[in-house]
């Protein structure tokens, strides 16, 4: 029979897909087959399986922790935010539409439930352990009658719900305390212990809190979580951004813009990692005048971004910084804001059926109806400031709607501009130091060898994670817990 245990959050950014991420890796050390579970996530950080379907990065994380290939069961619904107030509505790894938060919420949640109850069944027969993130707060009454992510859950599974806060945050035990008193009895009841996360500082002061806690709520504290640095984990989404930025000595300086609707920011987090390099989300043009390298993400919505880009002079900016001879980079959307035209025929975009892009690249693009996702191996050769690129076998995945003349090719270079619908190319231990390398020629800096393997790093990351975790929790009382 199948075991169940359920993160609850008192809000969004508590730690909630961190600690599914450490329970799935002490579970999976200790030789149980255990799988992570988020009936729906609302993320642009998304990613493609191996049969081509998209799902929330959260959940890729937690089944690497798991030890596991990433499956769309694991995260059966996905809402990626398009703009005023709409999103795309993702059910099984593909897009069946656009809806308001009213049409969804209204609507077609608790439709979108049937796949949620679906995906279920097939983990819960193929797993003997599930550990299931919810999302946001379980007390949001206004959304409640509509809700699929948090008590539904639980309701329909039995399932026992740890309820997560941040005290990092400040005001934790009110967050607590008012977040179990807006629940319903039958709610309250499946909530059976509190943890405190991200707590920094001696534990022993804050002891008088937990007695108070557990007298105030009958409700156990499993464990006080510290907060915990450079996790190395993916996170759900771009809440955490600032925390991304790297340290000032890095002799590579790369600006990644923050775009209005910035999707799949982890593929710069292995830049990021570099102890050479300096990354920033920049917020402003003037920002870029320091920067050695400018990236263009990938976007929710190309057009819209673009538009705002033209609208807060980074387009000037970026074209000036260019003539000066600054790197420019596009990942996704951002490879198709630096070609020459983007044509919208059916207004998937916006209401502009054709925009001028930056004109850095020799490409157009046309958006269509039809969504491409899927992952992708590649080989490159090109020059890049001077130097060459060459990599063999490179792993990446590709999300996007527009189709661009790429002639068979998976990156475009025209020398000081490159640009691919790959993400996660940085990510590929050798392509990501010839590409620094390349700045650093170009800044007549030495090149570094390459020392790091990302792969076993996040191996790594999860064992360290897991062990804060499981030393910060009674483990006793959650497997009494969860029998």
């Amino acid at each position: 029979m199948t075991k169940y245990l359920m993160f609850q959050g008192t809000s969004s950014h508590v730690g909630k897909s961190i600690l599914t991420a450490a329970l799935c890796r002490i579970f999976f050390r200790e030789g149980r087959r255990v799988a992570p579970f988020k009936a729906q996530n609302m993320a642009l950080n998304s990613f493609v399986t191996a049969d081509g379907l998209e799902m929330g990065r959260a959940q890729v994380a937690q089944a690497e922790a798991a030890g596991l290939a990433p499956r769309v069961e694991m995260n059966p619904v996905l809402l990626k935010p398009t703009g005023n107030q709409t999103s795309q509505v993702i059910i099984n790894g593909r897009a069946v539409g656009v809806m308001s938060a009213a049409e969804y919420h209204t609507g077609y949640a608790l439709k979108a439930f049937d796949a949620v109850k679906v995906a279920l069944d097939k983990l819960s027969a193929e797993f003997d352990t599930l550990i299931i993130e919810g999302a946001g707060s379980p007390a949001e009454v206004n959304l409640k009658a509509n809700d699929i992510v948090n008590m539904r859950v639980a309701k329909h599974l039995n399932a026992p719900v740890i309820l997560v806060a941040d005290i990092d945050r400040g005001g934790c035990l009110a967050s607590i305390v008012g977040t179990l008193e807006l629940l319903d009895d039958d709610e309250r009841e499946l909530v059976k212990g509190l943890i405190v996360n991200k707590f920094r500082g001696d534990v022993n002061l804050f002891l008088p809190a937990v007695e108070f806690l557990e007298r105030k709520t009958q409700k156990p504290v499993l464990g006080i979580v510290p907060y915990i640095d450079k996790l190395g984990v993916d996170d759900e989404d771009s809440v955490s951004l600032d925390d991304k930025i790297s340290s000032d000595a890095g002799d590579v300086s790369i600006a990644v813009i923050r775009l209005g609707k910035l999707s799949n920011f982890t593929d710069f987090d292995s830049l990021a990692g570099e102890s050479d390099v300096k990354l920033f989300y920049a917020t402003t043009p003037d920002e870029l005048d320091a920067a050695d390298v400018i990236i263009l993400p990938g976007s929710k919505n190309t057009s819209e971004d673009l538009l705002a880009l033209r609208q807060n002079h980074f387009v000037d900016k970026i074209l000036q910084r260019h003539s000066g001879g600054a790197a420019i980079v596009g990942i996704c959307g951002g490879f198709q804001m630096l070609g020459e035209k983007l044509f919208d025929p059916l207004k998937t975009e916006s209401t502009h059926v054709e925009l001028d892009g930056l004109g850095l690249l020799p490409l157009e693009t046309t958006f269509a109806a039809e969504k491409f996702t899927r992952q992708v191996q590649l080989d490159v050769d090109f020059n890049f400031l001077d130097s060459r690129i060459v990599g063999k076998n490179l792993d990446g995945y590709e999300i996007h709607s527009g189709t661009t003349n790429l002639r068979g090719r998976k990156i475009i270079s025209t020398g000081e501009v490159f640009g691919t619908y790959v993400h996660g190319i940085f990510d590929n231990d050798d392509f990501r130091r010839q590409f620094i390398n390349a700045v650093r020629a170009k800044k007549n800096l030495p090149p570094l060898a390459s020392t790091r393997n990302l792969r076993a790093e996040r191996q790594k990351n999860y064992d360290r994670l897991a062990a804060v975790v499981r030393k910060s929790l009674n483990m006793q009382l959650l497997a009494d817990i969860m029998s």
